[in-house]
């Protein structure tokens, strides 16, 4: 199916501490993201970066919070760039930090609300980033998305999420890499887990068929958010926050085929690139080549799946 692309470049850098990620939309770019989906049939309008909306003296409970104005600020900006485009076409973010979830879901959110339709989220992550910003303890907000989406309190004075997606919407894919007190969060909460040793015993499919199977079954939207580091650092090493242990290259695109087989994806993120630690652009050719893989790039053509 053609879809219209609309590439939204977001140049977020304050969500951690190791500068690089501003120069993600750029390497997408220079990696040839927009010719690759040209190439597989679909429109491309590529928007060009988002610029922060301004906000100036915001406060946090928590001293180890860092970067609190600038982060706001790009909240809003990403949330308003991103609920316009769903409204036009297939979303797909260009990061930048995972900070960028904070708004880009934000206005995926929106717009789900508006058509009516249940969100549902599968975050492609080492980490869980289940953090508020009370409970943060590094004060790197890149760690807090997930856990401002299902609507846990401690993010003030960010506005309530506009519309929850419910604990049992999201999906935690690939996580190896949980603090304690994420952990202790996590189990009060009905996300789907499905951690590396669920995918070491059971397969990539299976788990991630399950979960579209009751996306395809509520007629929800999907957004994916895809993070480098979900990757095995061996494959992808441009990324501030390895985790050894990863996906590898074929369980990596295994994923992006059954998700394209799905029909379900409706936006996207790609986070964490920091092509100041990548090899030649190395990881970011291979994002590109999963963001293919996703929309519809295949060796063999094979029966679509019927879902639900």
């Amino acid at each position: 199916m053609t879809k219209t692309c609309i590439l939204i470049g977001a140049p977020v850098d304050t969500g951690q501490r190791n500068p690089g990620c501003l120069m993600g939309p750029a390497a997408y770019r220079v990696a040839g993201l927009a010719q690759t989906l040209a190439d597989l049939g679909h429109r491309v309008e590529d928007r060009g970066d988002v610029a922060p909306h301004p906000v100036r003296g915001a406060t946090c409970a928590n001293p180890a919070v860092h970067h609190l104005d600038e982060t706001l600020g790009w909240t809003a900006a990403l949330a308003e760039a991103g609920e316009q485009a769903m409204d036009q076409g297939f979303a797909i973010f260009l990061g930048g930090d995972h900070s960028l979830s904070l708004g880009s879901v934000a206005g995926v959110a929106r717009h789900a609300r508006a058509a009516g339709r249940p969100l549902f989220l599968l975050w492609l992550d080492a980490h869980s980033d289940f953090h508020t910003f009370d409970s943060t303890t590094s004060g790197n907000l890149h760690g807090t998305p997930v856990a401002y989406i299902a609507g846990r309190e401690g993010f003030a004075p960010l506005a309530p999420f506009p519309a929850l997606v419910p604990p049992e919407n999201i999906c935690l894919f690939g996580i190896r890499s949980v603090d304690p007190a994420e952990h202790k969060a996590l189990s009060r909460h009905r996300i789907e887990i499905n951690d590396m040793r669920v995918l070491d015993e059971r397969g990539i499919a299976a788990p991630l068929r399950a979960f579209l199977d009751r996306v395809q079954a509520a007629g929800g939207l999907l957004h994916v958010s895809l993070d480098v580091d979900f990757l095995d650092p061996s494959i992808a090493p441009a990324v501030g926050t390895t985790v050894p242990g990863g996906a590898t290259f074929r369980e990596a695109h295994l994923v992006m085929e059954l998700l394209h087989e799905s029909g379900l994806v409706t936006s996207l993120d790609l986070v964490e690139l920091n092509p100041f630690l990548d090899d030649r652009g190395r990881t970011a050719k291979l994002m590109v080549d999963l963001v293919a893989s996703l929309m519809g790039r295949k060796v063999f053509d094979r029966k679509t799946r019927s879902f639900g």
